[in-house]
């Protein structure tokens, strides 16, 4: 074999190996980018799951407004929430005197009957001090704390008002009920519609949140039992031309220690001064302070009735119920939160943040990691929070994340746990 034969040959060997190497790197290359490709195709996907999550998280515009109302026929006929209206005040101490007493002092059939339907058969200590009294028309301060049973105290003497007079929505708002949050104030709602059940007033709730022109046209028509807020109530007394309260009967401050907490203590002064001086006021809190009394002296007459349920005790909550703390690492806290949820998953239970931006982290971090929650926190649009509401009442099991202003003196059936994540504020809680 000829010197030329035998190096075109070993060129063309290595031309073939190269081109073999070649072949080989491509291949590799192309591996490499489809691992590659779908790596960043399961991460794009990943993150259009988060993203999808995270709208149905946040976008509550295919949600029903809050028109619980009777008046308010704007639900949205596509997404309807199955609301039970069987959240009812739940005990405090019970006493040996019945519903059926109440007869005796004049107390219409028809709310008889829809006490008796809502299966309530005793009173609690702070309904059978409180709604004789007030039956007669005495103004009432009242010590009364969360889960005492307060709301039906109050609920029955004003239903009992607008019977006798028989008040009529041309005659305007006769009984004013204020609650210091929005989920507080349709629990109370809820109370007063079934009470309502067999007469025919007009009731309505008005707070923030909601469709303000909605509330306008209420108003007008007449509402006789008003539920408010106080920043939306304040609004339309000073802004609603038409809203009649000039024949205001009855004033009801509930949780009134609450709404000062929250800072509503000057919007309180003006709604007072803005009210008819001759009415029967009735006052609820679940601690005197100075801030309270200082409210109680505007709002009440010289001489109110004071009405105390467990003055002696120096706890906030009813009895019955056990308390107590785990002192933990700061960065063991979430770890032990963690695993307290997940093997309580078959529970029902409320945790309890500081602040919105809590809520929210820790809302997004659990359900990411699978520990489904709902969140209830002031930064959400009303729509959202009054559907997670009754859908976490309505529920048997489940973990509601919820700041102390949103949700502090609702009364939520069923719920075995409650925790504490952040201090509070108060040492003394």
């Amino acid at each position: 074999m000829s010197t030329n034969t035998e190096t075109k040959l070993n060129n063309s060997v290595e031309i073939n190996h190269k081109k073999k190497k070649d072949k080989l790197k491509q291949k590799k290359r192309k591996l490499d980018n489809g691992h590659e490709l779908t790596t960043i195709d399961k991460k794009k996907a990943k993150k259009r799951k988060l993203e999808t999550q995270e709208e149905e998280i946040i976008n509550d515009e295919d949600l029903p407004s809050t028109a619980i109302d009777e008046y308010n026929d704007n639900n949205t006929e596509e997404t309807k929430i199955e609301i039970t209206d069987s959240i009812t005040p739940s005990g405090g101490h019970l006493t040996s005197v019945s519903f059926e007493s109440l007869s005796e002092r004049g107390v219409s059939d028809l709310t008889l009957k829809a006490i008796n339907e809502m299966k309530l058969t005793t009173m609690t200590e702070i309904q059978a001090k409180s709604i004789g009294p007030l039956l007669e028309g005495r103004d009432l301060l009242a010590s009364a704390k969360t889960g005492s049973g307060k709301t039906l105290a109050f609920l029955i003497p004003v239903v009992e008002l607008m019977y006798k007079l028989r008040f009529m929505p041309r005659n305007g708002t006769g009984a004013l009920i204020i609650s210091p949050t929005r989920e507080l104030a349709m629990q109370t709602y809820s109370v007063l519609k079934e009470l309502l059940a067999y007469h025919h007033h007009t009731y309505g709730l008005i707070m923030g949140g909601t469709g303000r022109q909605d509330e306008v046209k209420k108003l007008v028509k007449g509402v006789n039992i008003l539920v408010a807020t106080p920043g939306r109530l304040l609004d339309h007394l000073q802004n609603t031309k038409d809203f009649l309260y000039k024949n205001l009967q009855c004033l009801i401050i509930d949780e009134a220690d609450r709404i000062l907490d929250i800072g509503f203590e000057e919007e309180m002064k003006q709604i007072i001064q803005l009210l008819p001086k001759r009415r029967q006021t009735m006052l609820f809190s679940a601690t005197q302070t100075r801030r309270t009394e200082d409210l109680a002296k505007i709002s009440l007459k010289k001489e109110p009735l004071y009405v105390g349920v467990d003055d002696t005790s120096d706890q906030a909550t009813v009895e019955g119920l056990e308390q107590g703390y785990v002192v933990v690492p700061q960065d063991k806290r979430f770890l032990l939160l963690f695993t307290f949820l997940k093997k309580n998953q078959k529970k029902k239970m409320m945790v309890f943040f500081s602040s919105c931006m809590a809520v929210k982290y820790y809302n997004e971090l659990l359900n990411y990691i699978d520990i489904p929650v709902l969140s209830i926190h002031g930064k959400q649009k009303q729509a959202k929070r009054t559907h997670t509401f009754f859908e976490f009442c309505n529920a048997e099991t489940g973990i509601l994340l919820c700041t102390d202003v949103a949700a502090r003196g609702l009364d939520i059936p069923a719920v075995d746990w409650i925790i504490q994540f952040d201090p509070p504020d108060d040492p003394k809680v």
